[in-house]
């Protein structure tokens, strides 16, 4: 059975902060659906009514385009533990980046890596909690780190060309890239 709620509440942090992935969907009109899981300790929950997320560069900029195009977005979280529980945050998100104004502000509240591009802002709407008894238990084993690896390994002026082509969507929707290389704290190799 869901249950609907208008912020997330206490519980909803908690289980929140104990899940290792996440996943983040958006669309846009006449564009492809996107949905990409997340991870590192990339999350946050800002207020009752506000979340955000480090974004690293990827393979594309799906979720800043659509997120400009559309502004809608759905984050799901699940627990691969006990209690089993789906937790979906629904709201309307907007893309910050490095030279934004309120980039410092956002900034602080993570640890940069090396690679972001971008936080995610996201306004909650509505947050809706669900048994998640088909999903499974699972353990995480450790972290990929190949992803800070390699933007640890770029030259910082390739890097920003790189990112800076990346102006648009898979279907053509804009997206405003960053126009700087964030060296960040790379990230340990897992044991």
């Amino acid at each position: 059975m869901a249950d609907f709620f208008d912020s997330l509440n206490d519980k909803h942090v908690e289980m929140i902060g104990k899940q290792p992935v996440f996943f983040v969907a958006t669309a846009a009109e006449g564009a492809r659906i996107n949905l990409s899981p997340k991870g590192y300790d990339a999350f946050r929950v800002l207020s009752p009514t506000q979340v955000a997320w480090l974004d690293l560069g990827g393979s594309g900029n799906e979720t800043h385009a659509h997120l400009a195009a559309d502004g809608r977005i759905t984050i799901m979280f699940c627990n691969f533990q006990q209690p089993a529980l789906i937790l979906r945050i629904y709201g309307r998100g907007r893309a910050v980046l490095p030279q934004d104004d309120e980039w410092g502000d956002l900034a602080a509240h993570f640890t940069l890596l090396p690679g972001t591009r971008q936080i995610f802002v996201i306004d909650v709407e509505s947050v809706q909690t669900s048994c998640g008894w088909g999903v499974p238990v699972m353990q995480l084993e450790h972290e990929r780190a190949t992803l800070v690896k390699y933007h640890a390994q770029q030259d910082p002026d390739k890097w920003v060309a790189k990112a800076g082509s990346r102006d648009r969507s898979i279907d053509g929707l804009p997206a405003r890239p960053t126009d700087r290389y964030i060296a960040g704290e790379p990230q340990a190799e897992p044991g």
